[in-house]
């Protein structure tokens, strides 16, 4: 008999759920930041989506959010012409950072130490965290709004998507452009895989993998529905898809084959991650939810109680199986 999946699904914020990330594994667990139009970025325990506390302070919608690495810092990026930092232990706002136009991405180096932002200004800028009031590096380039930006091969050059129909590969000491690659239609995410250097990215019903320093082209895949986000598992065994059909697509990675589909979400998916163990999924929605998806259904985990059809009849199954979890983080 086939599990079900049974999402859990996170409430909160009121607007469409336009992007989320995951911090990495910390002595706490892991945990994940959403972003969202209604301008209040939520933060989460990971694995089973409960609510820790919402960021206060933006004047407009939060377009992108990143937790740095062990969770004691987020930064988001928003329409009111600024990106923030935030201590994510206290909720506490530590730096605001004005830009010139709408910022859509934020991304901290490995160290913390230098905030990546990018926006409707069509300039990538660094900022160094240590020394907030010098003036950021700025790399211009791109001719539309900068969608994504991220840091990668150890930070030391950048990946910038824009609506300029283009990813540009970037040095981040030279601050020049490497490589470019050219599109027919918008990039409407980007994902940096750093075990193994690889770019995961969507456009149109295409997902696409490259080789993330030569931008090389490593296999597409072609997916039923336009696509808005993608990613690939730790073990890169399986990557996931979500988009304009309210599904969520799971897709074998070596043979390409689509594996499962569900429907959760009320509304286009705008967002997928896995989180940094791969045991779970998130998604996020124009429908103003979260929810998280188990990576091999049936197994006990976070929220998820493995219970087996045999058992269920059983006279001792009260005792193996005390508490029934409701189903809403």
């Amino acid at each position: 008999m086939a599990m079900r999946q049974t999402p859990l699904t996170c409430s909160g914020h009121t607007r469409p759920v336009v992007d989320l990330a995951f911090s990495g594994i910390t002595p706490y667990g892991y945990f994940l930041i959403s972003a969202c139009k209604d301008g209040k970025p939520m933060l989460r325990q990971g694995d089973t989506g409960d609510w820790i506390g919402t960021f206060l302070g933006h004047k407009g919608a939060v377009w992108g959010a990143t937790l740095n690495t062990d969770a004691t810092k987020a930064a988001t990026a928003a329409a009111d012409f600024t990106a923030k930092v935030w201590d994510a232990v206290s909720g506490d706002e530590v730096l605001t950072l004005a830009h010139k136009h709408i910022v859509k991405t934020v991304t901290f180096t490995q160290d913390s130490n230098c905030l990546l932002t990018g926006g409707n200004d069509k300039l990538l800028r660094i900022y160094d965290l240590s020394n907030p009031e010098a003036a950021p590096q700025e790399i211009a380039g791109h001719t539309s709004a900068i969608k994504k930006a991220l840091w990668c091969n150890n930070d030391k050059q950048i990946l910038s998507a824009a609506d300029d129909k283009t990813i540009r590969l970037w040095d981040r000491t030279s601050m020049e452009e490497v490589k470019t690659l050219a599109f027919d239609t918008s990039v409407s995410s980007m994902e940096y895989v750093p075990d193994g250097e690889i770019l995961v990215i969507t456009y149109g019903k295409t997902i696409g993998f490259y080789n993330a320093l030569s931008l090389d082209l490593i296999k597409t895949v072609e997916a039923p529905a336009p696509i808005n986000s993608a990613s690939l598992h730790p073990e890169k065994d399986f990557f996931v898809a979500g988009g304009e059909d309210f599904k969520l697509y799971k897709f074998d990675y070596g043979t390409k084959e689509e594996l499962e589909s569900y429907k959760g979400h009320f509304g286009p998916v705008h967002c997928v991650r896995f989180s940094p163990d791969g045991e779970l999924y998130a998604s996020g929605s124009e429908d103003g939810t979260l929810r998280l998806w188990q990576t091999a259904v049936g197994k006990t985990y976070g929220l998820w109680k493995c219970v087996l059809p045999d058992d269920l009849g059983t006279e001792n199954s009260e005792q193996l199986y005390p508490s029934t979890p409701e189903i809403k983080a």
